[in-house]
């Protein structure tokens, strides 16, 4: 059959190499973890009870019973959460087996690889997007869409195949990559794309079916861990408006049409203003048969770190 359509020849698309990228984000702006037992009181102790200060606490007991009680935590993460310096936080949460699965976007991973590989991310979008360099780096776009090719070959899902791309290459920051975080502790880690949405897709390397069989393992992936949410899990989507709650709510009913009840966990909405899909796909709809829904708004160089604390302060004292 002969395709009616034309489309671009991106084999002719011009890359720039990331050294010559300005960036606005570098490891050296990232939080610092701190010591668990140096928290003598509760981080959230002299905030008031009432509304978002009553919800945030109602958060932190929750992550800290689960942990307690080995049901899934489950982070859903979208770009800003790496964009604004956090990762170390969640980070030590991976190691410390308090996130059982970390979920991302296709922005979150592009960040979170530039990171490990380059200490620096964070473009400036709207110069680049002038002269027609936007999301046009070589080695960002050459080595994500490579990672994509072997998950493919191999069964892999992305995120554990751009995870295996940073250890083979030595990326210089493995250790501030929450990618290489989980993989290191057997944390599934799955990357959940919309495909023309991302600047790897721009790169001439790019096949469209790699990316997608990559993502759809991803998909799979995380239907298995929602098996454990119920009964006390936690479920928290940080910062995405519109990939990860979609990708959530088909994934629960597949792991509730699979045989799994679940039912009776707390789902969280972190994010500065409130949005359709994380208002019904994550902490509305998903809780009707049992459980709550939280929105905690704020911006996550603030509430993260904040949380963070309280869970610490609360899982020391368990």
């Amino acid at each position: 059959m002969v395709p009616k359509y034309r489309s671009a020849d991106l084999s002719r698309a011009k890359t720039i190499p990331f050294a010559e990228r300005k960036n606005k984000v570098s490891i050296d702006q990232f939080a610092k973890v701190p010591d668990w037992h140096g928290l003598s009181d509760d981080p959230l102790g002299a905030l008031p009870d009432v509304l978002a200060a009553r919800d945030l606490r109602a958060v932190a007991d929750a992550i800290a019973s689960a942990r307690r009680n080995s049901r899934a935590v489950i982070f859903m993460l979208g770009g800003h959460v790496v964009k604004t310096g956090v990762s170390p936080l969640l980070i030590d949460l991976v190691r410390r087996g308090v996130i059982t699965h970390l979920a991302m976007n296709g922005a979150t991973a592009i960040h979170d690889y530039e990171i490990a590989r380059f200490g620096q991310t964070s473009e400036d979008v709207a110069e680049n997007l002038a002269n027609a360099t936007f999301g046009m780096v070589d080695e960002t776009g050459s080595e994500m869409n490579e990672a994509a090719r072997q998950g493919q070959a191999h069964g892999c899902g992305m995120g554990e195949a751009l995870a295996r791309s940073l250890l083979d290459r030595a990326a210089a920051n493995a250790d501030h990559s929450l990618l290489v975080a989980a993989y290191r502790a057997d944390v599934p880690v799955t990357v959940h794309v919309a495909i023309g949405a991302e600047i790897i897709h721009q790169h001439p390397s790019c096949q469209g079916a790699a990316l997608g069989e990559a993502s759809y393992t991803d998909f799979k992936v995380l239907v298995e861990s929602l098996k454990n949410l119920g009964e006390g899990g936690v479920v928290a989507n940080i910062g995405s408006a519109v990939i990860l709650p979609e990708v959530f709510l088909k994934a629960l009913t597949l792991a509730r049409n699979l045989g799994s009840a679940v039912n009776d966990f707390t789902a969280v909405n972190i994010d500065m203003i409130r949005h359709y899909r994380p208002e019904v796909n994550v902490i509305g709809r998903p809780v009707q048969t049992g459980g709550r829904g939280i929105h905690i708004a704020g911006h996550h160089e603030i509430i993260l770190p904040l949380l963070y604390d309280a869970i610490a302060w609360r899982l020391t004292r368990s």
